[in-house]
């Protein structure tokens, strides 16, 4: 497998069009980063990005001032500027920003920073409607900067290896792809108080229709249609991408999607939930639930000659026609979190000029699949794509 993955790296290295720089870097000049949207999502990938190293935190911006200031701590010397509105930080002489805002606030943010001349990691679902794809894709494309897709996968290992195998005819034909990720919200612990004085509530909802602060709101915003997504968007967004990528298609063309609120009524989206896309020549369901987490989140790719079956932890190859079936004939460990490798990928981008490993048509398309699926759910109907 190392051997396909040099082969792997050297495509990518040497077959995409150079995109020219606004600025030529040195291969070890420091790299000066915005922060925008400053929680816990940003938090793990500030964490990926010193380990990955060679960049400062320049400026953050977040709508509550004590998350603007744990990012200014941990930045060197804690001599970033703090914003509360994320224009002030695209006026600054940065080389890039990373973006975790709530999904709303996605394709508005990114593209601005685009037009503003910054390269930008931007968090998943890269978008929160079916139209803003083709917004992004447009900012991205008429324009000479990166964007890396927050998909992970597509720099993490052993999906990379995975994926070689699914290309080179490993599995036999494959009918279908299974998801699934189970979580449980109910094992999470007290929620920090939130301090309203310290919060620009009415910034936080942007475009979002004009309502009254919640908490629940805040820290579960992904359960609510005005600021996220539900499972599919949050969850479904990163294994339809690896789906994607592996089976070379990315278009379903008809969905159906059966959701419940048995455990958290208070939200919008379903937190249970069995979902089935029809692709050209294959099939994909997910299921997922909200109150159980035993099994968590994975794939399996269902072949004819052989089922693969992987996660965040490695893969397992299983082999039709072998007794027991319970031994793997291939099994490999995952040995760095992708989000480390996924970072690497976009700082070395921002240098180069060259195409990421997850390009915007990437996200866009795993969006997609997602915000199709949930207009299924919300018609009560199965939706045909494109629709008619």
């Amino acid at each position: 497998m190392s051997t396909s993955m040099n082969r792997r790296n050297f495509i990518i290295a040497t077959g995409f069009t150079a995109l020219a720089s606004t600025r030529v870097l040195g291969a070890n000049e420091t790299l000066r980063v915005g922060v925008i949207g400053a929680g816990g999502r940003m938090n793990d990938l500030l964490n990926a990005a010193d380990r990955v190293g060679g960049y400062q935190i320049v400026a953050v911006s977040d709508v509550y001032a004590p998350r603007r200031e744990a990012v200014k701590q941990r930045a060197t010397g804690a001599s970033a500027t703090t914003h509360l509105n994320y224009k002030e930080v695209l006026d600054l002489q940065l080389d890039a920003v990373l973006i975790a805002s709530p999904d709303h606030w996605h394709v508005k943010m990114a593209s601005d920073a685009i037009a503003s001349g910054k390269d930008v990691y931007l968090e998943k679902p890269v978008t929160h409607t079916l139209e803003e794809g083709a917004v992004l894709t447009k900012a991205v494309r008429s324009s000479k900067h990166i964007l890396q897709c927050g998909m992970q996968q597509r720099s993490w290992s052993h999906f990379r290896d995975a994926v070689d195998l699914i290309q080179g005819g490993s599995l036999g034909r494959v009918p279908q792809v299974r998801t699934y990720w189970w979580q449980n919200y109910l094992a999470h612990g007290p929620r920090q108080i939130v301090d309203t004085q310290a919060l620009d509530w009415k910034q936080w909802l942007g475009n979002a229709p004009d309502q009254p602060f919640s908490e629940e709101k805040f820290f579960r915003w992904r359960w609510f249609w005005n600021f996220g997504g539900g499972a599919m968007t949050d969850l479904f967004t990163h294994w339809i991408d690896v789906a994607h990528w592996a089976m070379k298609q990315d278009e379903p063309r008809n969905a159906m999607m059966l959701g419940d609120k048995y455990l958290f009524e208070q939200w919008d989206c379903p937190d249970t939930v069995q979902a089935a896309l029809r692709y050209p020549g294959f099939d994909v369901v997910y299921e997922g639930m909200m109150g159980s987490s035993i099994d968590d989140g994975g794939l399996e790719f269902r072949g004819t000659d052989a089922t693969l079956k992987i996660n965040r932890s490695g893969f397992s190859v299983f082999r039709e026609g072998v007794p027991g079936n319970l031994n793997p004939v291939i099994k490999a460990e995952s040995f760095r979190d992708g989000t480390i490798s996924h970072m690497e990928n976009f700082f070395e981008c921002v240098r180069t000029r060259k195409e990421p490993n997850a390009p915007v048509e990437t996200g866009v398309s795993a969006a997609r699949a997602g915000h199709i699926a949930n207009q299924a759910y919300q018609r009560n109907t199965q939706v045909t794509w494109p629709p008619k």
